[in-house]
């Protein structure tokens, strides 16, 4: 049995450092803190006073590999204080970018950061250069599906990172649909591919379960699975009105960390956002050809395993490709120019789905168009607590094993949660304190 304290220092890739601290006494954790020791940036300090024009572009760059969903929240915030209502090809063009961001981004964690472990390597330059390795065929498979990602934002919305077309009330350059035919190619072949990552990751048979709360947006008016749109839920049963998410939850300082963390209100428990929290509350929206070929994997859902959020991702990746795809042959661009309307002073909410959980934005907007305050919450703010819960259980019940042990599934539990794009691999650089 262990006793002393374990110091992880320099957490890092994960909105900046973090670290982890564990005591011991007598075989069980007494303590254990997960610190974000550099988070904050006062974005929304900064934002106060501008006009609302320039604030989402501005807001994207809180993350590079998740700039298009700060600029969707804040897009859709600030569109809400002023009352301006897009039209519904501004909303099939946001689905479709937002389609190209989970597929990159998704791609990006499950290739690079996890497969490394299911392969049992330290990075992917430990994979072997051998096109008949199942590793190779897996990571050149990702190569193609992150690109592809890339090039649907580019043509969409102009870039895949702090993208320069979207804009509030629409868009400043629509799409050249002479392109479609291309991209919808590109995506049918690509499905092969994915599916054999959808099936790597449900073949991995990791386990943490501590069956924590969750939630996530559903849409019940289209009965489609959203990453922009719908009313939030959760395990108890609730349905949240997106302006009144913030109500739910209780903010707790947290005064070992730089990030506040969350609870729910109603019963000041943790909770989960994220792709598995989606999959198990929208596994029966998904797109009619993706639930036809992953139905071998949807009896998983509804799930308390962790490392299911892996799964969920590798899913989400064919959804956004069958979605794409279905909106590729349907769409009729026709020319149109952002709605504009006279500044307003009022209050907007933007709730959407990042890659890692739901991301939520609030305006407040004087009647000069200038923003009074801004608020926004992350992913990663919310999953703080449930991460250092999951973390608690681990240890508690793998004290008897190897330092390097527990050093390396300590990683992998916080990889499973894909807190920020690279929060990822080789995160912990551990200094080990025995009393």
């Amino acid at each position: 049995m262990h006793t002393g304290e374990i110091t992880i220092e320099n957490i890092t890739k994960i909105e900046g450092t973090a670290g982890l601290q564990v005591k011991i006494q007598d075989g069980k954790v007494t303590d254990l803190r997960f610190k974000i020791s550099d988070y904050r940036r006062f974005y929304t300090e900064a934002v106060k006073g501008k006009p609302i024009v320039a604030v989402p572009s501005f807001l994207s760059r809180i993350c590079g590999t998740c700039s298009i969903a700060h600029l969707f929240a804040a897009i859709k915030a600030i569109e809400k204080s002023q009352g301006i209502e897009v039209s519904e090809q501004t909303k099939i063009l946001r689905k479709l970018a937002y389609d190209a961001l989970m597929i990159r981004d998704h791609a990006l964690h499950l290739y690079f950061f996890v497969l490394p472990d299911i392969l049992e390597v330290d990075s992917i330059l430990d994979i072997p250069d051998d096109s008949a390795d199942p590793g190779h065929i897996l990571l050149h498979d990702s190569f193609d599906i992150k690109k592809l990602g890339t090039d649907l934002s580019t043509v969409i919305i102009g870039a895949a990172i702090h993208a320069p077309i979207p804009t509030i009330g629409g868009f400043l350059k629509l799409p050249d649909q002479a392109q479609f035919p291309d991209l919808i190619n590109r995506l049918e072949t690509i499905r092969p591919q994915v599916l054999r990552g959808v099936k790597t990751f449900f073949d991995w048979k990791e386990n943490l379960n501590r069956n924590s709360d969750y939630m996530c947006l559903r849409n019940e008016i289209t009965k489609k699975f959203d990453f922009l749109e719908g009313e939030i839920v959760n395990t108890n049963g609730d349905h949240i009105p997106e302006n009144n998410y913030y109500n739910f939850l209780e903010e707790v300082v947290i005064p070992y960390s730089q990030s506040e963390g969350y609870l729910l209100k109603s019963n000041h428990k943790d909770y989960l956002v994220g792709a598995l929290a989606r999959l198990n509350f929208n596994a029966d929206l998904l797109n009619s050809r993706t639930k036809a070929d992953v139905t071998p994997y949807l009896s998983t859902f509804p799930s308390g395993n962790l490392y299911h959020n892996n799964l969920a991702q590798a899913i989400e990746i064919l959804q956004c490709v069958d979605d794409a795809i279905d909106i590729f042959k349907t769409i009729k661009i026709v020319p149109e120019q952002p709605v504009r309307k006279p500044a307003q002073a009022g209050v907007g909410v933007g709730v959407v789905e990042a890659p890692r959980g739901i991301l939520y934005h609030m305006a407040k907007v004087n009647v000069n168009g200038m923003i009074e305050d801004y608020d926004v919450i992350v992913p990663t703010s919310q999953n703080q607590i449930t991460i250092e819960n999951d973390l608690k259980k681990y240890f508690n019940e793998n004290l008897d094993k190897e330092e390097d042990t527990l050093h390396y599934n300590a990683e992998k539990i916080v990889r499973a949660y894909d807190p920020c794009m690279s929060c990822a691999t080789n995160f912990l650089k551990i200094d080990w304190i025995r009393k």
